[in-house]
């Protein structure tokens, strides 16, 4: 890869689970003008008052390690891993997705569902509620075959991510 190829990279940060420290990471972005393709946040350790961020950015190899860096700088960050380079990891989103359709155009979305192994989450006579999990690319095809059914909406989680094995961040 050259030093000049844009990549996106997921990197995971455990933080103090306090105020303003979502603001102070959102900020260390937008003040350089890196560009956050995907942030979830949320307590993972209550009795620690901990919580992680995961985050999808994108950048050449400097400025990932940049990024990187002024993370770590950041307090109270406890760690930051770039789960892209540190080997295997798993990553899952979680998207719901309301098309609007009735005869043929509803059977279809149904079987596709059923395809994606999508649960129906809310029905109507003429409209249905999609809950849809798994891999980024996943989840992108789904919504892009609904759209031709019927796609009214969509919400999506953004990606939450961790490495495989027995260690924890």
């Amino acid at each position: 890869m050259s030093k000049d190829t844009i990549v996106a990279h997921t990197i995971s940060v455990l933080v103090a689970n306090e105020p303003g420290i979502l603001a102070r990471v959102v900020g260390l972005f937008s003040g350089r003008g890196y560009n956050i393709e995907s942030l979830t946040v949320a307590e993972t350790n209550a009795k620690e008052s901990q919580s992680r961020i995961t985050i999808v950015t994108k950048g050449t190899p400097m400025i990932i390690e940049q990024i990187k860096a002024q993370l770590d700088r950041l307090v109270p960050v406890y760690r930051v891993r770039d789960l892209t380079v540190e080997g295997p990891h798993i990553e899952r989103e979680l998207a719901l997705v309301k098309v609007k359709g009735v005869g043929e155009k509803r059977v279809e979305a149904l079987r596709l569902a059923d395809v994606f192994r999508a649960k129906v989450i809310d029905a109507k006579s003429d409209s249905f509620v999609f809950e849809v999990t798994g891999n980024t690319d996943k989840v992108q095809t789904f919504i892009g075959l609904m759209e031709a059914l019927g796609l009214v909406d969509v919400v999506r989680t953004g990606i939450v991510a961790m490495s495989r094995g027995g260690e924890a961040l």
